[in-house]
């Protein structure tokens, strides 16, 4: 049983939620393996590629919405496969449009289609105008922290950097980063990209991290809805060992059992 704490739940934009985990809802075999492995996974936050996914832009097509729907989830428009501010900002405006007046998004802008690694440049102009704009803006990002610190300064309401290229499922690659900008952050700092297996998941949240997201980690498992249900768990355990506290390394050891008091 979890342990109920003041900070058990992850606050984002002024809205409460109990899981730390969010997920995509792409590359799976079908709407009815998207909408099971989000069930499994215990997240509330879902997030739509608004080029790649109907949410209402073909009313004759399937929609996301039917089995990820709005009333149940928090949806997360985002701007995968723009590689510009321009098409970015139209992207996540279309969104809102399609959502309602949505204002919570999330905000990509790539710098090559080889890497998917972040155009800092591009993410940057492309944060102060949404924001300007009214949205609340979630922000993948780079690992640098003079960057992040920026895109927190601009006013966006979550930072994102990435634990290693987007579907590679290389883990973190540099915990002392992340580290970095967790330890400055005044905003939720949600690891972004690169997860591959639940003790990534867990790593990221024993770092302080606030939340993980993930999609290919989840679609891209032989068993996506065991590996959802897995991630679930592997956030909630990797959160309530960095309230606990680790113990410190050392480069002694330190029996269970002290030798002090013996009896015999």
């Amino acid at each position: 049983m979890t342990v109920e704490t003041k900070t058990s739940s992850l606050t984002i934009a002024g809205k409460t939620y109990q899981s730390r985990l969010l997920v995509g809802s792409g590359k799976y075999k079908d709407l009815e393996q998207t909408k099971l492995a989000t069930e499994a996974s215990g997240a509330e936050i879902i997030t739509v590629a608004i080029r790649r996914v109907n949410i209402g832009q073909d009313p004759n097509a399937p929609s996301l919405l039917d089995v990820v729907p709005p009333s149940k989830y928090t949806i997360l428009p985002n701007t995968a496969g723009c590689y510009n501010a321009k098409d970015a900002i139209y992207t996540l405006q279309l969104g809102r449009e399609l959502l309602g007046g949505h204002k919570l998004c999330k905000l990509e802008v790539l710098g090559d289609e080889k890497t998917l690694f972040p155009n800092m440049p591009e993410t940057l102009e492309a944060a102060k105008v949404l924001v300007k704009d009214g949205f609340d803006v979630m922000v993948y990002c780079s690992d640098d922290p003079i960057q992040a610190r920026m895109l927190e300064d601009i006013g966006c309401v979550a930072v994102m950097p990435l634990a290693s290229l987007i579907g590679s499922g290389m883990g973190i690659l540099n915990p002392w980063n992340l580290s970095l900008i967790i330890e400055q952050a005044t905003v939720p700092i949600i690891v972004d990209a690169g997860v591959g297996t639940a003790s990534d998941a867990a790593i990221a949240m024993e770092l302080g991290c606030d939340g993980v997201l993930m999609n290919t980690a989840i679609a891209g498992a032989r068993d996506p809805i065991r590996m959802a249900r897995a991630m679930g768990l592997a956030v909630e355990a990797g959160r309530e060992a960095f309230m606990a506290g680790r113990i410190a390394r050392k480069f002694v050891a330190s029996p269970s059992s002290p030798m002090a008091g013996r009896v015999v």
